[in-house]
């Protein structure tokens, strides 16, 4: 350790923490090193500022009670002000999607039903179906260009000629 320098050891433990052989050798080296007997200084004064520090009570201010109290009912009422602003907003919410699901439920209602009849009724009312196409059940008489989109398109179209 005479080689050595201690300050290493120094900044890694303090002072009050070495044993009684690690003290002993710090002290001796620091009676030959100049720059390890400031630094066994400064950890000495180091550890007895520690020592008084942590030997005084500090007491709080007088009225600390108080604003702290103050300070947390004022937390308290600002918590229950924003939880009722959360509540409300929730149910808003929840009467908004009450409203759209009642909104989608009467268009599917009454809107895709009659869009089916629609569907089955031009339907039926085609005189041509795929299968007599296919199987040429129509007979040996050709279609005419207004049958055919007749056919494709239903009324709709004739009605918009």
């Amino acid at each position: 350790m005479r080689d050595e320098h201690i300050k290493k050891l120094l900044e890694e433990a303090p002072l009050s923490s070495l044993g009684k052989a690690e003290l002993a050798a710090v002290r001796a080296h620091a009676e030959v090193c100049e720059d390890c007997r400031r630094a066994v200084a400064a950890a000495q004064l180091s550890s007895l500022m520690l020592k008084t520090r942590a030997a005084e009570t500090f007491e709080p201010s007088p009225f600390f009670q108080t604003r702290v109290l103050a300070a947390l009912r004022e937390r308290r009422a600002a918590e229950e002000g924003w939880t009722l602003a959360r509540l409300w907003k929730s149910a808003g919410l929840l009467v908004s999607s009450l409203a759209a699901t009642t909104v989608a439920l009467a268009v599917f209602t009454f809107v895709a039903p009659s869009d089916e009849t629609n569907a089955q009724q031009l339907a039926s009312s085609n005189a041509y179906t795929a299968e007599s196409v296919i199987l040429d059940d129509g007979g040996e008489e050709q279609m005419t260009y207004d049958q055919v989109l007749t056919s494709l398109y239903g009324a709709e179209d004739e009605a918009a000629r």
